[in-house]
């Protein structure tokens, strides 16, 4: 159980800093520190990822940076999205769900490791081009179990004209608002087949993640940015390594 904290507490600690990035580390903490089967782990993901982005929603409402019109214009399509993805999930190996996942922490990983500072002109909006983002990071969130804001901060400033540090305030929400959806999915499936859920893994989850992404936002304010998205980024890389290594190609 200790492990399941440190693991929550690293990923509360990459939501709080960047904005995104942390919850796809929730699958590997399950899988590998929890012992939690793929299928179940991927579907826990989903609520832990959505209590600890709901919370570290509540600093960035307070201090009004969330745009709500995006909330809306990205999270629906995302909720239609995720809800889609989960039931494509349930059809599948959890072997190709894993496989998916493998691809999207390398993809994570190099977009961290070339993020550069935002411009500050603001780009046209897109509403179309965002409201089909939503849908389609909907759909990988559904899938793989993943929050997305690694795609949903930069389609908000690139697409929505949404200045960063409101971006990351509205990409926790919206992650929460879609986690939700696919997790409600995931969870109908499985518990008709007799899969149960581990609530008080989920729970200290959630707990730690919500301290961690606290603890973030002020090392965010200390430290770097730059150099800590570059080593996380290495550490998506052997993360990535590992997954497909234990639970792919094994």
């Amino acid at each position: 159980m200790i492990h399941a904290i440190l693991g929550a507490i690293l990923i509360g600690l990459s939501l709080g800093i960047f904005g995104s990035g942390g919850s796809i580390l929730t699958v590997p903490v399950l899988m590998y520190l929890v012992d939690m089967p793929a299928n179940l782990a991927i579907a826990s993901s989903l609520l832990i990822v959505a209590g600890i982005s709901l919370f570290g929603s509540i600093p960035n409402i307070w201090h009004k940076r969330v745009s709500w019109p995006h909330v809306l214009l990205f999270g629906i399509p995302g909720m239609v999205g995720t809800y889609g993805g989960a039931w494509l999930g349930t059809l599948v190996d959890s072997v190709i769900q894993l496989s998916v996942f493998v691809l999207l922490m390398v993809v994570a990983a190099v977009m961290m490791w070339r993020s550069k500072k935002s411009s500050e002109a603001t780009p046209k909006v897109n509403f179309l081009k965002v409201a089909l983002d939503g849908l389609v990071v909907g759909v990988i969130t559904g899938f793989v179990g993943v929050g997305g804001g690694f795609l949903i901060v930069p389609a908000l400033v690139l697409l929505g004209g949404v200045p960063m540090i409101m971006a990351i305030g509205t990409s926790l929400l919206i992650i929460a608002l879609k986690s939700v959806v696919g997790f409600a999915k995931y969870y109908e499936v499985l518990t008709a087949q007799n899969f149960s859920f581990d609530w008080t893994v989920i729970g200290i989850m959630v707990v730690g993640g919500v301290a961690g992404s606290f603890f973030g936002v002020w090392i965010g304010h200390k430290l770097p940015k730059e150099k800590l998205q570059k080593a996380f980024s290495i550490f998506l890389i052997i993360m990535a390594t590992v997954v497909l290594t234990q639970s792919v190609l094994n």
